[in-house]
């Protein structure tokens, strides 16, 4: 199983976006994929159509109270599963705070998951962290042996960068020596812009400086996928859907899906789905209005 841990400790730069869509891409592939929503703000979830009220668990038991995985985990879609965040998880990080191994409490109940009878059995796990690099993100970069850096390219962008580095050398060094940053996403890229180009071409310069040494970027790429702007990407989130089960003929599907072929190492284009969404709540309109609740089935999309 590849564990991915998709983190960056800047907002808005596409975080959840990748970890939903990419996993939704895997999934539509024939992989298994599970994701685990990792920020307090659960936007993950609620972008994969869960929205929890308090009364059924989350990943704030699991750290807290120690509640297997497989008691919080639930099916979202055909090869697609997650385990849910909510608001109680911003609580994790103080009550976490004078435990001993807290760092490690996520990789030690996927540990015991995989022992319990009829195991779960994932190919990908995908990481949605907060915007930080606290006790939730740590907790992601002991279980991870990747991590995906999903990057808006702007010049400020890149300076944040070298912090998370550090924080990637830091966490190999001390706590999961397996640890290494695979690729950087390149998100709400616009090529027509010069500045765009250049921030590519300046990390790119900056990833090929470091072959050879003895850090966990040093084989890192970025990934010839380039996640354009593409507004269904703001919209499906509102809706419970990936971008495949909102907008599946749109540029945000055919780039997400192009980058699971780039993850998943396979170059040729190739047809994807169809995908078979489960949402636990209202699909057929925004969050502010009711609706009836189905499941939703997609066309293929092509890569």
């Amino acid at each position: 199983m590849r564990r991915i841990a998709v983190i960056n400790q800047k907002g808005g730069v596409g975080k959840t976006t990748t970890t939903v869509n990419l996993a939704a891409a895997i999934a539509l592939a024939g992989k298994r994929v599970c994701v685990i929503d990792l920020d307090p703000q659960a936007h993950a979830s609620t972008h994969l159509g869960v929205e929890l009220d308090g009364t059924l668990p989350s990943l704030y038991d699991v750290l807290v109270a120690n509640k297997p995985l497989a008691d919080v985990r639930r099916e979202v879609g055909e090869n697609l599963s997650l385990v849910p965040s909510d608001i109680n998880l911003a609580a994790a990080e103080v009550e976490l705070a004078g435990i001993v191994g807290r760092e490690v409490i996520l990789r030690e109940a996927l540990a015991a998951d995989g022992q319990r009878p009829n195991p779960a059995a994932f190919d990908f796990l995908l990481m949605d962290c907060g915007p930080s690099l606290g006790v939730l993100t740590l907790n992601a970069l002991a279980l991870a042996d990747e991590v995906f850096i999903p990057l808006q390219p702007h010049f400020l962008a890149l300076h944040g960068l070298s912090k998370l580095l550090e924080t990637t050398a830091l966490v190999a060094r001390r706590i999961n020596p397996k640890l290494v940053v695979s690729g950087v996403v390149v998100c709400l890229y616009d090529a027509a812009t010069k500045l765009a180009q250049e921030v590519v071409t300046d990390l790119t310069a900056f990833l090929d400086r470091s072959r050879g040494a003895n850090v966990p970027w040093a084989n890192a790429q970025v990934f010839s996928t380039k996640i354009r702007r593409n507004i269904k990407l703001a919209e499906c989130p509102s809706f419970g859907k990936s971008v495949f089960a909102y907008a599946p003929k749109s540029t945000g599907a055919a780039d997400y899906a192009a980058l699971a072929m780039e993850v998943l190492g396979e170059s040729a284009p190739q047809v994807i789905g169809p995908l078979k969404m489960t949402v636990t709540r209202p699909v057929e309109s925004p969050k502010s209005v009711e609706g009836p609740q189905r499941a939703t089935t997609v066309e293929p999309v092509v890569a």
